[in-house]
């Protein structure tokens, strides 16, 4: 018997199943009750949960006794555990509800049980302390060593399945994931064209400026050569290369005067990690990751990063290839003529466009912007569809490969990162609405480079 009490997350071989667990309570008068559990889960580091089926006398224990004592057992090594537990709820419902039924059903089936073994609830158990007892003779049978970093992957993995073709949400959930779940003190995530040669920066997190609708060559620095190569590329220290960073630092200056956005980096990075998002044999985009330490990332990092690039990289050419929503596009409030005015000037030689006084974007993003605008101060309407921009000629979009919707998305992050006045809301697949916080008014058009 030992003393140690490890957490329940690093318990997985106890919640096998292999050999059934045991509830023991007792009634308010003392009388002990024992019985065989079906299925015990572990729900977070405070808590595992019991599938509820016939418990009737356990029930009426807990109901007057909350407290409860769990034997569960190491089918692997033949090691036991008891939990002394506190009885908080029943679930009816839910992703863990779920789970457990599936769990329950799957194996009711496979002795012949099907639909006789019904699970009512799940009863979620706080964990009060924990008493392990080790197998006094060796293990038949060594259990594969957890990996924590492949369990994170394939959360995110059903995370990304679950989101109905939002690649806003996805795009979200993949930079959240690795900083939550990976440490990384830096992400973002790049998108590339294909046409230009660039990549260009649809999220971040962790750095001083987004960057959102910033862009790198292919081929310059470490995220730009994983485009071109498409092969991870790993930095693990960057103390030699600070040129890098202070090259960046100075151009990250007023982009009102440069029209050029900086992409997110950090001048105190010592590690650096690039992995390409290839779908159907198309580069789709680019994972990074950066580091303040040196040797930050290992190769269990580059496993995780590859699955979860893959992954995204799938649900955006999913996306992509999804069919536009036919509906009629909902319509949006009118801008109030009373409001403030929300200036708006554009540069017909590089497409820039300024928006309240702020750089916003230019090239193809920005001649799509202007050309809603205008559309909309001609005619009133504030929704559109990417067909009826891709039969526009006016815009001179690409013939083969337009990239329309990453553009798009591009340009509505990049407005929301500048909490703009004027903002671009998707309404459906392939369908958008300008909203406006203000009265729009175009300043003159000109040829001119108007710095």
């Amino acid at each position: 018997m030992t003393g140690i009490a490890p957490r329940l997350r690093d318990m997985e071989r106890f919640f096998e199943g292999i050999v059934p667990s045991i509830i023991a309570t007792s009634s308010a008068r003392g009388i002990p009750n024992v019985s065989y559990l079906s299925h015990v889960v572990l729900v977070d580091d405070e808590h595992v949960g019991l599938s509820n089926q016939f418990f009737n006398t356990t029930l009426t224990n807990l109901s007057e006794n909350p407290q409860a004592a769990i034997l569960l057992v190491d089918g692997a090594r033949g090691g036991q555990c008891r939990l002394r537990a506190v009885y908080e709820e029943t679930v009816f419902d839910g992703p863990l509800f779920s789970r457990v039924s599936t769990q329950l059903d799957a194996t009711s089936a496979q002795v012949g049980m099907a639909g006789i073994m019904r699970l009512r609830g799940v009863d979620i158990f706080r964990v009060l302390d924990i008493t392990v007892y080790p197998s006094p003779v060796a293990a038949p049978i060594e259990p594969v060593a957890s990996e924590p970093l492949l369990e994170a992957s394939a959360s995110l993995a059903m995370t990304l399945a679950g989101l109905p073709g939002q690649v806003d949400a996805a795009l979200d959930a993949t930079l959240e994931w690795m900083r939550d779940t990976l440490a990384c003190g830096q992400a973002a995530i790049f998108l590339a064209d294909e046409n230009t040669g660039h990549l260009a920066t649809a999220g971040s997190l962790g750095y001083e400026r987004s960057g959102v609708g910033s862009e790198i060559p292919f081929g310059d620095g470490v995220f730009g050569s994983a485009a071109r190569e498409r092969q991870i590329v790993k930095i693990s220290d960057l103390s030699r290369a600070r040129r890098y960073s202070a090259a960046v630092k100075a151009s990250a200056g007023n982009e009102n005067l440069t029209r050029t956005i900086a992409p997110p980096m950090d001048a105190e990075t010592m590690s650096q990690i690039a992995v390409p998002m290839v779908a159907g044999g198309r580069l789709v985009g680019v994972l990074g990751a950066e580091s303040r330490q040196r040797l930050a990332f290992s190769v269990v990092h580059e496993a995780a990063l590859t699955l979860a690039a893959q992954h995204l990289a799938a649900f955006i050419a999913l996306s992509e290839a999804s069919p536009e929503d036919q509906r009629p596009i909902p319509p949006a409030s009118p801008p109030d003529r009373s409001a403030r005015r929300i200036d708006i000037r554009y540069f017909a030689f590089d497409d820039s466009i300024f928006i309240a006084g702020d750089y916003i974007i230019k090239g193809i993003a920005g001649r799509l912007l202007n050309h809603m605008l205008k559309t909309h101060a001609e005619t009133g309407r504030t929704g559109f569809t990417n067909r009826e921009l891709r039969l526009s000629t006016s815009l001179k979009l690409p013939e083969f490969k337009d990239n329309l919707e990453t553009r798009l998305l591009l340009l509505r992050r990049r407005l929301a990162d500048k909490a703009s006045p004027i903002q671009l809301v998707p309404t459906g697949r392939g369908q958008f609405s300008l909203e406006f916080d203000g009265r729009p008014a175009f300043i003159a058009e000109t040829e001119e480079d108007g710095r």
